[in-house]
């Protein structure tokens, strides 16, 4: 088992009040948590990489929790996540993917058994490469009104031998959705999918 070395956290919190049409009478919260960590397989080809995903699994719980207290800490109120990673240049992109299992698995956990999939994205950046997070809702990836991004990224980060290791939840949908599909109140929590 690895031990992950966490050089820091970054938390971001957004309250979107409107964009352009009247104020929100409940604003929609938006909140990301990076962990920036030392990539162990950083400079040189490694074949056997899974078991980083095991040890990334209390970090993941860790953040999913730090998510849910910038929120309020009520995980009742989460109802979008998505997940991604930048990989610093001295690693590869599929240490990227290694975040796919540990990141799902901890915002599942923590909130209860969402049911639908994680959106995820990856890449390999230098310092202060910013990535998109795609979010989706939590129990159907089919309602519209929940479909966003969330832009983050870090001035010293990710350096070359680093990892930059994301969640996102929001707490409704966009402040003015309003382009039809699938609404929250007809989801048939089954499939993950509507």
């Amino acid at each position: 088992m690895a031990e992950i070395e966490v050089r820091k956290f970054v938390t971001i919190v957004e309250e979107i009040l409107h964009e352009g049409g009247p104020p929100s009478a409940n604003p929609p919260k938006r909140a990301a948590v990076a962990a920036v960590i030392a990539n162990p397989f950083a400079g040189a080809y490694h074949e056997d990489i899974v078991g980083l995903m095991e040890d990334l699994k209390p970090l993941g719980l860790e953040m999913a929790k730090r998510l849910v207290d910038a929120l309020g800490g009520d995980p009742a109120i989460v109802e979008g996540y998505g997940k991604g990673a930048i990989v610093g240049e001295a690693g590869e992109l599929e240490h990227g993917a290694l975040w796919h299992v540990p990141g799902g698995y901890a915002m599942r956990e923590l909130l209860g058994g969402a049911k639908a999939i994680v959106p995820s994205s990856k890449k390999v950046g230098g310092l202060g490469a910013k990535i998109d997070i795609p979010i989706s809702h939590i129990n159907a990836s089919y309602v519209r009104s929940h479909f966003d991004a969330f832009e983050i990224g870090i001035g010293d980060a990710p350096r070359r031998g680093e990892i930059v290791l994301v969640l996102v939840m929001t707490t409704g949908p966009r402040v003015h959705a309003r382009v039809g599909g699938l609404a929250v109140a007809d989801i048939k929590a089954g499939d993950g999918l509507r």
